[in-house]
């Protein structure tokens, strides 16, 4: 028996020893350092009262290093935090790291996944983005028809201002009508006036939706509580259901306009794709099925996420602005020397206004709109640096920390749009900036938001000075943790600069 034993075990040395020769033996697989967990809660009494996660997640580096891991729940969770590691997930393996998380509340909203921001990737999911794709090309025509387009709302943006410049005014609704009549324009070809009944339903569900869904909230880690009272679940109910009331009633009416050739609007444009594709009986329709819920809902994808994250980018730099008035006579100065006051600033005008840029660029790294941004699911089995991640892992992109990293900003937390410029003037190249994601998923409407900001900014800007109220203490900077870093409410002063005053 014993010298079966001893040749047995010296086989198997031998074995192992002309593995190694051959190289053939498995390194061990090294994991991301993880939060303690426990059963079926995993990590999460280190997250209980901790509202703001992005905070969390970026103070938790000290301790476990910029890419690490967490269990929400059942799920397994990596966190990355610094920018090397953010453009290997997002450009050299976004497609392996292009899968989306099923939850609760993102399945309500967009009916199992049927839109596009929080769709997982797939072969209908690349169709229809590429469609959209196309249509925002189409009806920019050269950007053009949309200049033009948010032109007519930024003076009726000012208009505004100016009425209201002797009186105290929250510009958070005036803010969010521009932009939902932009984005209206584009998708329904329609806009509304101040009060309109549509519009303040919207304002509505809309802040409701903001509140409600992708905050990792319980009933996404334990989608057995939906069974259960829940007052957000409800909410979100209620808020979608008016959504697509008005979804449906859109889409009605373009069905309707199209026999006649009358629409052209980015839903005719997704419509008549969509006939393009039955009519034709291509073998590529027969396998994508492109459903009404897939119009409406990539309607209402660019529709929803085209103005809350928008507005929300104007009312930071406002706020900022409001805290830094050196900023705002810099900008000003810039615009009195570069355009004048005999006209009004144009897209074209954005070379010649660096500081304005800087400034819209500095708002978007210091209170990032997404600072988690939407996660991302690994596909299949993978890595990220020199560790592994399993199929199946959600991926959290902290924005938060890459922008706020002391390695690579100077003096992160402060606002200093001068970091973006060198002594000419030019705008400086920042590797380790994402405000809208990068590769297969990066944000659809950027060049839409850029040009808004820029115009926005530019109009109001060039007529007015901003003003914080006389003998109250200045808002807070500090932003409300969800779907986007939301802005407390705040009130304004609008004065009408001097030269406006005086007609010149």
């Amino acid at each position: 028996m014993v010298p079966i034993l001893v040749a047995l075990l010296l086989a198997l040395a031998l074995l192992s020893f002309w593995r190694l020769a051959k190289g053939k033996v498995e390194p061990r697989a090294k994991y991301p350092r993880s939060l303690p967990s426990l059963p079926i809660i995993g990590s999460l009494l280190h997250l209980a009262g901790n509202p703001q996660l992005h905070l969390l997640f970026h103070s938790l580096q000290k301790k476990y290093g910029s890419l690490y891991s967490l269990r929400m729940g059942s799920h397994y969770v990596v966190v990355v935090n610094h920018y090397l590691h953010a453009k290997e997930v997002l450009l050299k393996k976004g497609k392996t790291f292009a899968g989306r998380p099923h939850t609760v509340t993102t399945d309500m909203l967009t009916r199992d996944g049927k839109d596009i921001a929080f769709a997982s990737y797939s072969p209908l999911w690349k169709f229809q983005r590429k469609q959209v794709h196309a249509a925002l090309t189409m009806f920019g025509k050269g950007s053009l028809a949309l200049e033009k387009i948010i032109c007519r709302e930024a003076a009726s943006l000012c208009e505004t201002l100016s009425a209201s410049q002797d009186a105290p005014l929250d510009m958070a609704p005036e803010l969010t009508r521009a932009v939902t009549n932009v984005v209206c324009s584009l998708c329904f070809s329609s806009c509304y006036r101040r009060g309109d009944p549509e519009f303040e339903a919207m304002l509505q569900y809309s802040q409701g939706i903001v509140d409600t869904v992708a905050r990792e909230s319980l009933v996404d880690l334990f989608p057995w509580l939906q069974f259960f009272p829940n007052k957000d679940l409800a909410l979100l109910k209620r808020c979608v259901a008016v959504r697509d009331q008005l979804l449906q009633k859109k889409f009605e009416e373009h069905k309707e306009a199209l026999s006649s050739g009358s629409a052209d609007d980015l839903m005719a444009a997704l419509l008549r794709a969509k006939l393009n594709m039955e009519n034709n009986n291509s073998r590529l329709g027969q396998r994508l099925q492109l459903t009404d819920d897939h119009l409406l809902m990539t309607v209402g994808d660019i529709f929803g996420a085209g103005v809350e994250t928008t507005t929300t980018v104007l009312k930071w730099a406002v706020l900022f602005l409001l805290h830094y008035p050196e900023v705002q006579r810099k900008i000003q100065e810039e615009l009195d020397q570069k355009i004048g006051f005999a006209r009004h600033p144009q897209l074209s005008d954005r070379q010649q206004l660096p500081y304005l840029e800087a400034t819209i660029r500095e708002v978007l790294r210091i209170r990032p709109v997404s600072p988690l941004l939407i996660p991302h699911v690994a596909l299949t089995d993978a890595s990220i640096g020199e560790y592994t991640i399993p199929k199946g892992a959600h991926i959290v992109i902290n924005l938060w920390s890459i922008h706020h990293d002391e390695k690579e900003w100077e003096k992160p937390g402060e606002f200093n749009p001068g970091r973006f410029l060198d002594e000419q003037g030019t705008q400086l190249p920042s590797p380790s900036y994402l405000p809208f994601g990068a590769g297969i998923r990066v944000c659809l409407g950027e060049a839409l938001a850029k040009m808004e900001l820029f115009l926005f900014l530019a109009w109001m800007l060039q007529r007015f000075t901003l003003e914080p109220l006389a003998g109250q203490p200045l808002p807070g900077l500090e932003g409300k943790f969800g779907v986007v870093l939301q802005v407390q409410a705040f009130k304004v002063m609008a004065r009408l600069r001097a030269a406006w005053r005086e007609g010149v």
